[in-house]
């Protein structure tokens, strides 16, 4: 597969969100997750068991990203005392050895010194196989509105920048998360995460935004309103309406992410913050950072809640969506995108099936391809109750 980048001409605009797809053979899907938490800030579970369940539930790679801190230096935590976090504990123990866990028993508290990234990394990574990404959840806010921006493949702690509006607070966080990249020139990206937690992100927010690439259509969180509500747009119409702003204004396409934002991981349900919850699919040439933010920037993703894809392929301006089957489900493919000159977004196909195909004609802005299974996720939150799975937006605009 082959995505070509933006290209801005006068008088000619091809933007391609997964442009110029073909089959590669040296190409490969992996599976990963860019939102999860640990001990290290609010998430109730060691970082090594955390990658003991991504690894054995076949994800390809994780970013562990805390909250305003990155997994390195002295850190103790105590264990809360009632049953379920003891047993995690005592689970951690058994698993991983006294001479690997470093604990102590002070008034009848356990506390427990955790291990860095740096410590434990090479335990759990194999070429080609499984990684950790460097990350940080920059936290800020502005009054009472909390406004999140992951870094992924960080170097260097960000300290909240502050501002003094919502937009202000979000502008000055990416930009630190750029100047960061520009300074060390490591490839890392920063993304938006659940704008509609608190509400406290709105549309116009977004479209203000200046070098931001990356938001959550889907967050696993059961209080990030994903659907919103009566005067609050769902995060996935959002996304339609930023991109119809975006190409309007020549800026890049806005790409669509799922995460599980997990904090959770001794109890389950809807009421919690779980992981499994949702993942990226990225098509790239090899499983290291480098490699994995190049194709995202490029678009080369699907995100999912369940749902994969055996290919994504864009050639000759049609768009063809190949669904990797299970027994005996049904799936609804939905070509969702805008036509040149209106302000909403619409479906403008829709095929029941495992297969399908989208011809992108002069009179349509963009096309992002949509597809809902009719198996029942086996952790919810909120209405979102059957696997589903977001292309990125395809753009074919000359004036």
């Amino acid at each position: 597969m082959h995505s070509s980048r933006l290209i801005i001409i006068a008088s000619f605009l091809i933007i391609h969100g997964c442009a110029k797809q073909t089959s590669s053979s040296t190409k490969h899907w992996f599976k990963g997750n860019l939102h999860t938490h640990s001990y290290w800030s609010d998430g109730d579970e060691f970082p090594e068991l955390i990658m003991d369940w991504y690894k054995a539930n076949n994800y390809n790679f994780v970013a562990l990203s805390d909250h305003n801190i990155l997994a390195e230096g002295d850190k103790w935590v105590t264990i809360n005392d009632d049953s379920i976090h003891l047993q995690g504990f005592n689970n951690y123990l058994k698993n991983y050895g006294e001479e690997w866990v470093n604990y102590k028993v002070d008034s009848g508290q356990i506390n427990v010194k955790l291990k860095t990234l740096e410590e434990y990394q090479n335990r759990y990574e194999e070429q080609g196989k499984f990684l950790i990404i460097k990350s940080e959840e920059i936290t800020d806010h502005y009054k009472n509105k909390p406004i999140h921006l992951n870094a992924t493949n960080i170097q260097n702690l960000i300290e909240p920048q502050g501002g003094n509006s919502v937009i202000e607070v979000l502008q000055n966080n990416i930009d630190a998360v750029i100047n960061q990249r520009e300074a060390t020139g490591t490839p890392m990206i920063p993304h938006v995460n659940h704008p509609n937690f608190g509400y406290a992100i709105g549309l116009q927010d977004m479209v203000a935004l200046r070098g931001e690439r990356f938001f959550e259509i889907y967050n696993g969180h059961p209080m990030v309103h994903n659907f919103g509500d009566s005067i609050h747009i769902s995060t996935e119409e959002m996304w339609d309406l930023i991109n119809i702003a975006y190409i309007k204004n020549n800026k890049p396409i806005m790409y669509g992410l799922a995460t599980d934002d997990s904090h959770h991981y001794h109890n389950n349900g809807s009421q919690w913050s779980n992981a499994g919850r949702g993942w990226i699919m990225v098509r790239s040439n090899e499983l290291n950072p480098k490699s994995l933010i190049e194709a995202l920037e490029e678009g080369e993703f699907y995100s999912s809640t369940g749902v994969e894809l055996n290919d994504i392929n864009f050639d000759n301006n049609v768009i063809s969506i190949d669904v990797k089957k299970e027994k005996d489900l049904n799936y609804k493919i939905s070509f969702i995108g805008c036509k040149k000159g209106k302000t909403i977004p619409e479906e403008l196909m829709i095929v029941e099936g495992n297969k399908a195909s989208f011809k992108i004609t002069n009179d349509i802005l963009f096309v992002r391809c949509k597809v809902i299974s009719s198996k029942l996720h086996r952790n919810p939150i909120e209405n979102l109750l059957y696997e589903s799975a977001w292309t990125q937006p395809i753009v074919v605009n000359s004036k």
